[in-house]
């Protein structure tokens, strides 16, 4: 392929399909596909690791800034999208315990975490050959993006995909309760005082309410060309 670009940033609301898009187009460019949400996984796992208080905000934000911490092409085909390393550590699949699961929003929702984080991403991301998957990848993390989509899809649609991806799996949902928390992580995303969601001025948005995820993917592979 000819003329790609060498730095994506895919930014949109939760379950809007950008983690499903950004790893396949990873894929077909031979790009490293990051989804910055694990970073939040693996500074949550170091401080449970190091019996942190985790509601001491000073504390997890000075770890957030002098973590080792990389994102690498993935080094095993054993499912992962990547390989995230921790002072030369692979710890890809350790910091996916129900343990991390159950503190990482704890961790993510501190301005100084995230603008440590946000700062390793930048160094990250700057090597070029990337698809970075966020919420704030265009507008704050690599504001110099090649390219920048937004992925966005009504709440209404974005439930009902989650929803039919749990029934799917052979277990119970409840559609109100699952687009009653979609529409509260909007509202948090959206209003938080440090890099609000919303899309960057020259993002091409892409509503996919009424589009496949073929169709979606199409699409953003003709902007890359």
């Amino acid at each position: 392929m000819q003329n790609l670009t060498s730095i994506i940033a895919l930014d949109g609301p939760a379950a809007s399909g950008k983690s499903t898009l950004g790893r396949r187009l990873a894929d077909e460019l031979g790009y490293l596909f990051f989804d910055t949400g694990i970073m939040y996984r693996a500074i949550t796992w170091i401080a449970l690791q190091q019996d942190m208080n985790l509601k001491d905000e000073a504390a997890i934000t000075k770890l957030a800034a002098q973590a080792q911490i990389d994102i690498r092409p993935p080094s095993k085909s054993d499912g992962r999208a990547c390989d995230v390393v921790i002072a030369e550590r692979d710890v890809t699949w350790d910091m996916r315990g129900g343990d991390v699961d159950a503190n990482v929003s704890v961790v993510s929702a501190y301005a100084g975490v995230r603008k440590a984080l946000s700062e390793h991403q930048r160094r990250i991301g700057l090597r070029g050959k990337v698809v970075m998957v966020g919420r704030d990848i265009g507008t704050v993390v690599l504001p110099e993006a090649n390219i920048k989509i937004y992925l966005d899809a009504s709440a209404e649609e974005r439930a009902r995909r989650r929803f039919d991806e749990i029934i799917a799996r052979g277990e119970k949902a409840d559609y109100d309760e699952i687009l009653k928390k979609v529409i509260e992580r909007d509202h948090i995303d959206s209003t938080r005082a440090v890099a609000p969601l919303r899309p960057a001025d020259d993002a091409v948005i892409i509503d996919s309410d009424k589009m496949d995820a073929d169709q979606v993917f199409a699409r953003v592979m003709e902007l890359c060309k």
